[in-house]
């Protein structure tokens, strides 16, 4: 697996498109760094870049854009709604795949020595990236902003981790970490007073406020003020008006969104703001947020309207936007929001993107692929489909209200089938054009055919796994198929039966594959025992369809 981090920049810059542009796009300057999100705000002055790519490349790109920034932003003529105290004000770095955080927060210190070194900026580092435990929180390294810089930079406390102990005046210093996934999230207020803003943060956010008496702030023997916590934990929050959209916001960084999702910050803003006698309309997503916690959000709002939870992860996320009111003051773009959906590979998957006709005709043509292989699995996630369809109706159906949560959980089953199936289609044809590659090597000298004949049982093994995983997802997809028209809906009961007919052809079609791709194989026992189970499978599929249609053409239904 690639090691690849991720990495987020904020300047202090948001009005001037020329400098976000020239800014930003040094990123892409860099072989192997993969710019993804350019999120300007006017009201904070402030931008969010967000690019990804393997660490050596993420840093020098990180350097660049540092470089950049400080050309061309005067910290001495900032102002905004947002903390700052540099041009490049934070640049954390966070692992994506393959890498863990010791070896990022080694990257992120690689980084920032070079800052200091090369570009001759103050850079502190937080959060996982911290050198001593004061340095950890944010809001500590920027306390005092730019404005107070002089003052820290000469407290021998405050002695940068890397570059000079001087002011830097329009630059300013840089704060670089390795931390988690953060997801930068506002939510909006139907008030313009940013007091009242502020104490719904108090509310929610996990440091909540410090407790006072009488308008006397309270202290423990220690001297150190009292806190009562917020609701939430991992979570960081402010209130603040912002003039653009002429409303106030809660701004929030969740930091670990395992601990608190997205839907669940909105939740309880939403109930602070309501006993205060205020509002929440909506709210927005700052930079890139990961799928899964849209889906979540999506969930969430489909159990309280007691809806299945077997629905596209398309239509959980449609949920998820209009629940949170994501759209409320600019559009909310799943391809642009979505990292996952950012990080996809455009050549991927080429079957799956066809339209109907597309994928008819690429299947008529002259070419070899796709061939059976990929029609059984296409086949099969049809079949699936037609009973998580069943399952979604019963869902719904008038008079059976109370056992939503039971075809829900069907529902569910089908659509991990019907996704694994689908996955295959394209698999399938891959490992076709594996087995073609393979015979195309040179084989000239007897190391060149060694390495060609490796490469073709390695490739003839993968066109046999694959039809053989189709023929094992296909005959599991018909538990869901039987129980669709032993307890679905009576009315659809016809398409649960057509859905076993599917279900059956996949795996017959696939057994098929299997077949004629171990005749290519001289491993005697592992062709048996696909043999063997293979046919076992066909067998089990045969009885399945038989029951099932015995079900569908049942008095009862």
């Amino acid at each position: 697996m690639k090691q690849i981090i991720e990495c987020v920049p904020n300047i202090s810059e948001g009005r001037d498109e020329d400098v976000i542009r020239e800014v930003s796009q040094v990123v892409e300057t860099v072989d192997g760094v993969r710019l993804l999100d350019v999120d300007p705000g006017k009201a904070t002055n402030r931008t969010v870049i967000t690019f990804v790519g393997e660490p050596q490349p993420v840093i020098d790109a990180a350097f660049l854009l540092i470089e950049k920034a400080s050309q061309l932003i005067d910290m001495s003529r900032h102002s905004g709604e947002h903390p700052r105290f540099g041009a490049t004000d934070v640049c954390p770095m966070i692992p994506i795949s393959g890498i863990s955080m010791e070896e990022t927060t080694q990257y992120a210190h690689k980084l920032g020595k070079r800052v200091g070194d090369e570009l001759g900026i103050p850079v502190y580092f937080y959060e996982n990236a911290a050198r001593e435990p004061k340095r950890r929180n944010l809001a500590t390294v920027r306390a005092g902003q730019y404005e107070g810089l002089p003052k820290k930079l000469n407290d021998p406390q405050w002695k940068p981790d890397e570059g000079p102990a001087q002011f830097n005046a329009t630059a300013g210093a840089t704060a670089i970490s390795a931390r988690d996934f953060l997801v930068a999230y506002n939510v909006n207020l139907n008030t313009t007073s940013t007091r009242r803003a502020n104490a719904i943060a108090f509310d929610v956010r996990e440091a909540g406020r410090t407790k006072t008496k009488n308008g006397v702030v309270q202290r423990d023997e220690n001297g150190e003020a009292i806190r009562i916590p917020g609701k939430l934990k991992a979570v960081k929050g402010i209130g603040w008006y912002i003039e653009e959209y002429g409303i106030c916001q809660i701004s929030m960084n969740l930091t670990n969104i395992k601990i608190t999702s997205i839907h669940e910050a909105f939740e309880a803003t939403r109930e602070s703001a309501n006993r205060r006698g205020m509002r929440v309309t909506g709210s927005e997503l700052v930079g890139l947020v990961p799928k899964q916690a849209m889906i979540d959000a999506g969930d969430y709002y489909l159990k309280k309207q007691e809806r299945s939870l077997g629905v596209s992860d398309e239509e959980k996320i449609k949920i998820a936007v209009k629940s949170l009111g994501l759209d409320e003051l600019s559009p909310f773009d799943p391809r642009k929001n979505i990292i996952e959906y950012q990080l996809e590979d455009e050549s991927a998957a080429p079957l799956l993107k066809m339209d109907l006709k597309s994928f008819a005709d690429e299947t008529a043509s002259e070419s070899m692929a796709p061939g059976g292989g990929s029609i059984s699995a296409y086949v099969g996630a049809l079949g699936v489909s037609l009973a998580t369809m069943v399952a979604n109706l019963s869902s719904h159906k008038r008079g059976w209200d109370d056992r939503w949560e039971e075809f829900s959980e069907w529902a569910v089953k089908g659509q991990r089938y019907k996704d694994q199936l689908l996955a295959l289609v394209d698999e399938d044809t891959h490992a076709f054009n594996q087995i073609i590659d393979a015979f195309r090597m040179p084989k000239g000298s007897e190391e060149e055919q060694l390495a060609r004949q490796a490469a073709i049982d390695i490739a003839t093994r993968n066109a046999i796994e694959i039809p053989f995983r189709v023929m094992q997802v296909s005959l599991e997809s018909m538990d869901v198929i039987r129980k669709m028209a032993q307890i679905g809906n009576p009315a659809s009961a016809s398409d649960a039966g057509v859905g076993a007919l599917c279900a059956r052809a996949a795996v017959r079609g696939a057994f098929l594959n299997v077949q004629i791709n171990t005749a290519d194989l001289d491993d005697a026992t592992y062709v048996a025992e696909k043999l063997s189970a293979g046919q076992s499978m066909v067998e089990r599929a045969d009885a399945a369809e038989t029951e099932i249609l015995s079900a569908c053409s049942s008095p009862n239904v």
